[in-house]
């Protein structure tokens, strides 16, 4: 999905044959999600900034960690290459802000739903109030992407239960949802619910071809 928006927004911003220019190294998801399950960050954030620093080496201008989860790591890989790395939190958030959404409904792994990394920086940096679902609604969601959309399983029960999961949320008070997970997209959209969405995949790769083709700066963080 970063792939094809990355090379689609090109294509649109300068047209013709154009296309992105991309260094893309992809790793063996099932070691990180060993990695995760260990709660082994340290080994985790090693292997994620020693990709950083070959993919500086090898000339790129910026990098995007091209998963929600693995941000909680975005100090340390950041710190490990002079070049900027485009925090996904960011740019959602601003996102949010620029669209005038305060109180969204986080949809993500449970990593990303119940550690500070994601939520806190949200609270601290950008004044917003993100909820997330309740316990049994985190596992539903947490299990969907793991065990469905990772393997490439789209099931309409699932896009069904991920409703009713927002419908829960709209009702908690939140006024747009966030699909912080990368692969979400492939099950809802913006077609489906009522509220506002957020594509946090989609967002962040519109920030790399922003930064990389307007030379804009990285995404300020709120006042």
């Amino acid at each position: 999905m970063y792939y094809r928006r990355l090379n689609e927004q090109v294509r649109d911003r300068l047209g013709g044959l154009h296309s992105a220019d991309i260094l893309l190294r992809s790793v063996d998801f099932d070691a990180i999600v060993a990695l995760q399950k260990q709660g082994d960050w340290d080994a985790a954030a090693e292997r994620l900034a020693g990709i950083a620093r070959s993919l500086q080496a090898a000339g790129a201008a910026c990098v995007l960690i091209c998963t929600n989860t693995m941000h909680k790591l975005a100090d340390e890989v950041q710190g490990a290459v002079d070049i900027p790395l485009l925090n996904i939190v960011d740019v959602t958030a601003r996102a949010l802000l620029d669209a005038g959404a305060r109180r969204p409904l986080l949809l993500a792994t449970r990593y990303t739903m119940e550690q500070d990394f994601y939520l806190a920086r949200m609270r601290r940096e950008f004044d917003l109030s993100p909820l997330v679902p309740d316990a049994d609604d985190r596992t539903t969601v947490h299990d969907i992407i793991f065990d469905e959309l990772c393997c490439g399983r789209i099931l309409e029960a699932s896009r069904r239960r991920y409703l009713d999961i927002i419908e829960r949320g709209r009702l908690a008070g939140a006024d747009s949802v966030i699909l912080g997970c990368t692969e979400i997209g492939l099950l809802i959209g913006p077609q489906d619910v009522d509220l506002p969405v957020f594509d946090s995949t989609l967002l962040h790769a519109d920030a790399a071809v922003a930064f990389s083709l307007l030379g804009e700066a990285p995404l300020p963080r709120a006042a």
